[in-house]
């Protein structure tokens, strides 16, 4: 795996030729959505770049947001095989699920020597204009995860401030009455229950 706090990883330092693509499309839904016009464009910009298309990876009724969309697992397996030189999609949305994802497989990419091309963003990381666009991108990445981190903070020292008690409940153990029970051969999961709580279910199970 790349180094996850490194901007730009060691890989995108220096250009190699693109021989081999795997193209990728994303559809949100599949009523009316057609991942064909994606990849229609996708192969024949491969075309005129005269690089071969390995294989094309589609996932169809997946929504971008979804920690997992089995195409694009398989995509990045086979990048860490090293069966293609450069990953070409339609556009960025359809490929990174949010901007820490995107950086995060992008340089993931980079690592395992695999270029990444968006052909309607013009964003092309095997070009020294396209290192610098990911420089950018990774940088935004960093700046939206510090402004989550502040908000964070923020809510919770203003619960602090208006007294409000974060995180889970004290609860006050009998210690002799949990060995009690355990040695009366109680499990520790029902030793550990409130005792008006399993009197409760004592009483559901006696009336069921």
């Amino acid at each position: 795996m790349a180094n996850r706090h490194s901007t730009i990883p060691p890989a995108l330092a220096q250009e190699r030729p693109i021989l081999r693509v795997a193209l990728y499309a994303r559809v949100s839904t599949s009523n009316g959505q057609d991942p064909e016009m994606q990849l229609r464009e996708l192969r024949e910009y491969a075309g005129r770049r005269s690089w071969e298309v390995m294989r094309e990876y589609t996932d169809v009724g997946v929504s971008g947001s979804k920690e997992t969309r089995p195409e694009l697992n398989r995509l990045m397996v086979d990048a860490h095989r090293c069966q293609f030189d450069a990953v070409l999609v339609w556009k960025i949305d359809r490929f990174g699920r949010s901007l820490k994802h995107l950086v995060n497989a992008l340089a993931d990419l980079a690592a395992y020597g695999v270029a990444f091309v968006s052909l309607r963003d013009n964003l092309d990381l095997s070009t020294p204009s396209g290192r610098l666009m990911f420089q950018i991108i990774g940088a935004m990445a960093e700046f939206e995860r510090a402004l989550i981190q502040e908000r964070v903070k923020a809510g919770l020292r203003n619960s602090k401030a208006k007294g409000k008690c974060l995180g889970r409940p004290r609860r006050i153990v009998d210690a002799a009455r949990v060995r009690a029970l355990r040695e009366s051969g109680e499990s520790w999961r029902q030793a550990s229950i409130p005792p008006l709580l399993n009197e409760k279910r004592r009483f559901k199970n006696l009336s069921a």
